[in-house]
């Protein structure tokens, strides 16, 4: 007999490579039976639908990908080298990534339209998430002395953020590094510029 945790932490993991690669609606539940070579029974016994484990299957790749940067960003010392540990990981990540696919977060919000509304509010979420991560380390710095204390906490979260995941998507549709790279080299600027 089957552990159910282990059965359904294989059926999350290999949907979740699948929906990251493939795209949540050309993804089908019979290849996600051949990924994982369970049956279609098997994967409802253990979510409700496919829009559920589109969902679990999103946050999960969302776990992976904080716990990643927060890591990063905890072994950092200073507020200039947390955001060094910020771009590494976006650099590092558009080819060796911890997922399949690239960025779930801009895979999710490109398939998440009105056609599907909950895939959108959870990529709305983890838009959110990372968000509210950079104006943590941007309000720190503030708080901390390392930042200069009339910064727009919200216009540099947005910058940054926006920065990041419009290079990937420049790198990933012109299959070369050379975008982020760029991005990354501009925010190594503007954070220079706004750190005492």
């Amino acid at each position: 007999m089957r552990n159910a945790t282990a059965t359904r932490q294989t059926i999350l993991l290999e949907s979740a490579n699948l929906f990251n690669t493939q795209g949540y609606k050309a993804t089908s539940i019979s290849d996600i039976t051949k990924a994982t070579g369970l049956t279609k029974g098997a994967i409802y016994r253990h979510f409700e639908s496919k829009q559920d484990l589109e969902q679990q299957a999103l946050r999960e790749l969302s776990k992976l990908m904080f716990q990643e940067i927060r890591m990063a960003i905890r072994n950092a010392p200073t507020f200039e080298q947390k955001f060094e540990a910020i771009f590494s990981f976006f650099e590092k990540n558009l080819n060796t990534s911890l997922y399949e696919g690239g960025c779930p977060l801009l895979n999710a919000a490109v398939e998440g339209d009105d056609a599907n509304p909950l895939l959108r509010m959870q990529a709305f979420n983890m838009l959110g998430e990372l968000k509210m991560g950079v104006a943590t380390l941007i309000q720190n710095g503030i708080d901390f002395g390392q930042v200069k204390p009339t910064v727009d906490v919200d216009f540099y979260c947005t910058v940054v953020v926006a920065t990041l995941e419009g290079g990937i998507m420049m790198s990933k549709l012109e299959g070369t590094d050379a975008a982020i790279k760029n991005c990354i080299s501009h925010l190594r600027n503007t954070i220079a510029t706004i750190t005492i």
